[in-house]
């Protein structure tokens, strides 16, 4: 028997979304430099400037318009604050004083 009947069933396949390329790229330069970089379209470049330590991040979508460029500096942290402390064998003496109970000599 012959069960072939001349129909072929017409598969659609599904396009997949394509995703961002995305690469790092050292410049030198900071923002006008950043700004200066070309990006093709559909890309995402990480673009490192170590000397100003900063991170932009430069995008186009996939007809090739560019997005917002975003920047990221570095966060140096804050040197402490000097603290009003006493050392050990000041607060000894502060404390035989008060126990003694004998007025300190700068007062």
């Amino acid at each position: 028997m012959n069960w072939n009947t001349g129909y072929t069933p017409w598969y659609q396949q599904q396009q997949q979304p394509q995703q961002p390329n995305e690469s790092v790229v050292y410049i030198q330069g900071g923002e006008q430099a950043a700004n200066n970089y070309l990006v093709a379209p559909n890309q995402t470049v990480y673009l490192v400037d170590n000397e100003a330590g900063k991170i932009f991040i430069k995008a186009t979508n996939i007809s090739g318009m560019l997005m917002p460029l975003r920047r990221f500096e570095e966060v140096k942290p804050e040197p402490p604050q000097p603290q009003n402390f006493i050392t050990r064998d000041e607060f000894e003496k502060r404390l035989q004083e008060v126990l003694n109970a004998k007025p300190s000599a700068e007062q």
